[in-house]
């Protein structure tokens, strides 16, 4: 561990992977019927792909089909953004992860795009929630506050086959891992994810906080973080450092 590795941050739309593991392992498959696995190839919280395609969204990354995947949820669980911060705990082994209400309600307030978006997937009958519930739960999601060292252990399971070393117990099946390192390496990192895989090669999950969480299978998971964005919202020298870092390690699919 280099650097501010355990300073807490906003993990914002990395939170789109925990409640995509969370609706895979509850539900299986059923979620799939409303949401796609395409790449997007439009920014994060476009609105006229998603007025095109009749409100379905393209993948679980991008706001629209993270909403989704919230509302899947809200359905199954009654509140979402609690049962993420105690499954971010209970993976990570580490307690004081929290959600940052100052943060969620800040969001909130200004989450006008996002208050559309939930709209049109209202208008086509993809969502269930009340709009502004739905976003609500989804900004609180969102301010979860963690450090690089328990993002990095939140998500080993990915790069073990599904086994927490944590819990000491399976925690998801090889089938769920397989296919969410494909999603993360087509749709993780919003609209830059030809780019990403050029340099860096991983499957990875970006969020506008500045951290980045990428996947080695079968060897390990990487956290980093860093605040300032490119203009597609991922970390610039987040990105720079897993890409010399895969480089120097040779554990990306670029050999």
């Amino acid at each position: 561990m280099v650097g501010d590795a355990h300073e807490p941050f906003s993990i914002q739309s990395i939170s789109k992977l925990l409640t995509l593991i969370l609706a895979l392992c509850r539900g299986g498959d059923e979620i799939w019927q409303s949401v796609g696995k395409e790449p997007s190839g439009t920014p994060f919280n476009f609105l006229a792909q998603l007025e095109l395609e009749s409100g379905f969204p393209r993948n679980p990354f991008i706001n629209a089909g993270a909403l989704v995947v919230t509302d899947y949820l809200l359905k199954k669980l009654g509140a979402v953004a609690p049962v993420v911060r105690d499954y971010a705990r209970a993976l990570s082994g580490s307690t004081d992860i929290d959600i940052n209400r100052q943060v969620a309600v800040s969001e909130f307030k200004h989450a006008h795009k996002n208050l559309a978006i939930a709209h049109l997937l209202s208008t086509h009958g993809m969502i269930h929630s009340a709009p502004s519930a739905l976003v609500e739960e989804y900004c609180s999601q969102c301010a979860l506050e963690m450090s690089c060292s328990q993002l990095a252990r939140l998500f080993l399971p990915l790069a073990t086959g599904g086994f927490s070393r944590i819990l000491g117990e399976t925690v998801m099946t090889q089938r769920i891992v397989r296919r969410l390192n494909a999603l993360l390496m087509t749709s993780g990192v919003y609209d830059s994810v030809g780019s990403f895989a050029y340099r860096v090669g991983l499957p990875a999950k970006s969020g506008v906080g500045g951290g980045i969480v990428a996947i080695a299978p079968g060897k390990c998971s990487i956290a980093v973080w860093s605040p300032g964005l490119d203009r597609s919202g991922n970390s610039l020298v987040g990105t720079l450092a897993l890409e010399l870092f895969a480089q120097r390690t040779r554990l990306s699919v670029l050999g």
